[in-house]
């Protein structure tokens, strides 16, 4: 497979990856932008010891990090569709609350155990690929996605905590 054709193919995922990062469908796309444009134009520095798309998920965590510390030193950029408020009353649907409930308790995990569970969970990736692409010991990553599985059980009241019933 071609160089160019085994980066069409990993876009979907760094798409996705992005996505979950950022929590906004413009910003994603920027960034995986950014990560393509900076994979061709430094196609001289891959090496093919690993694989390409550890590669393009690397190169995207090193845009994401930069970003976010940009961010952090300027203050967050929030356009005004961003702005809406919300609505009063929560949906009755019960899925979607615990989805919504288990996006915010992802947004609130740090950055790095945010990473680590995000790379494992929704793309897959297996503890030694998400060792490589953040340039971090597999222990690490362990320990991290630990942390992060273990934040979320409490961040959404599983676990221990007695749990509401619904009641037909």
């Amino acid at each position: 497979m071609d160089f160019l054709d085994e980066i069409e193919a990993s876009v979907p995922a760094l798409r996705r990856y992005a996505r979950a990062l950022t929590r906004n469908a413009d910003r994603a796309d920027d960034l995986v932008q950014d990560c393509l444009e900076r994979a061709i134009s430094r196609r001289g520095l891959f090496a093919p010891t690993g694989s390409l798309e550890a590669w393009l998920f690397r190169i995207l965590v090193n845009l994401w990090r930069n970003m976010t510390r940009s961010e952090r030193r300027r203050g967050e950029h929030v356009t005004l569709d961003d702005l809406t408020t919300e609505p009063s009353v929560a949906p009755a649907q019960p899925g979607r609350i615990a989805l919504a409930e288990m996006s915010r308790a992802i947004d609130r995990l740090p950055l790095e155990q945010r990473e680590v569970l995000l790379l494992v969970v929704l793309e897959g990736k297996s503890y030694e690929e998400v060792a490589h692409v953040l340039s971090i010991p597999m222990g690490t990553v362990m320990s991290r996605l630990g942390r992060a599985r273990s934040a979320l059980r409490s961040l959404t009241g599983g676990g221990d905590e007695p749990r509401l019933r619904s009641v037909k």
